[in-house]
């Protein structure tokens, strides 16, 4: 069975077009007709590769791709647009687009394009894990979810983001430093206690006692540990 494709696309004439010449070329296929539907199936079920048009009903394509990002997947997106304006272009990039066609296109060109995503795939390291348990905690990166004793637990999305550097940094002594520029996108330190206030709102939320934590653990002096 073929790579799984999923297209996220409102034309239906197109996404019949497409989904047919993908299937004869040996491809599994599936579609949605609009962004919200989209970012459902894209982030409830794997695939290899999305076809994801800009101009959708419901969600933006735009933001489609950028919640697929935030959320950690690396899917390939080739984005497909009517627009061809080279601003249109780098807006798509810079969501997390890693490649960019404008409609109308030559299906041989489209093709081209899904087997060179595919190839880059497939010589890629191998993918991170998405799925963490530790204690009664369970963590799903791809579908953004955490559970407790099986019950969901609420978090932002930086205690998210936050949790997930945690759990894939294990054992290793991380800085505060470290974590705004990792997590928050600081270049440089700003005089802030941000990280010691989302580690509390982690830990109360995760710990089954805060004030002798046995998963995010303070090193004095330093920052925080992981333990799983």
């Amino acid at each position: 069975m073929g790579a799984k494709i999923l297209i996220i696309e409102d034309e239906p004439g197109l996404v019949t077009t497409l989904r047919d010449r993908l299937r004869k070329h040996g491809y599994t296929v599936s579609a949605a007709g609009d962004g919200d539907t989209g970012l459902e199936m894209a982030m409830r079920t794997p695939v290899e590769l999305i076809l994801l048009d800009l101009m959708l009903p419901g969600q933006s394509g735009l933001a489609v791709c950028e919640k697929l990002r935030k959320a950690g997947s690396s899917t390939p997106i080739l984005m497909l647009t009517a627009r061809r304006q080279i601003k249109d272009k780098v807006k798509g990039l810079k969501a997390g687009g890693d490649d960019y066609l404008t409609k109308p296109f030559q299906m041989a060109e489209l093709l081209a394009r899904v087997e060179a995503l595919l190839r880059r795939v497939a010589s890629s390291p191998e993918p991170a894990p998405t799925q963490y348990q530790f204690g009664s905690i369970a963590m799903d990166t791809r579908s953004t979810e955490v559970t407790r004793d099986g019950q969901p637990v609420p978090l932002s999305a930086k205690e998210f983001q936050l949790l997930r550097y945690f759990v894939e940094h294990p054992n290793v002594t991380i800085s505060r430093d470290e974590l705004l520029r990792e997590v928050w996108g600081y270049g440089d330190r700003p005089p802030t206690r941000t990280v010691d206030v989302h580690v509390a709102w982690l830990r109360q939320k995760l710990e089954d006692d805060i004030k002798n934590p046995r998963h995010i653990l303070t090193v004095v002096g330093f920052g925080y540990k992981f333990a799983g």
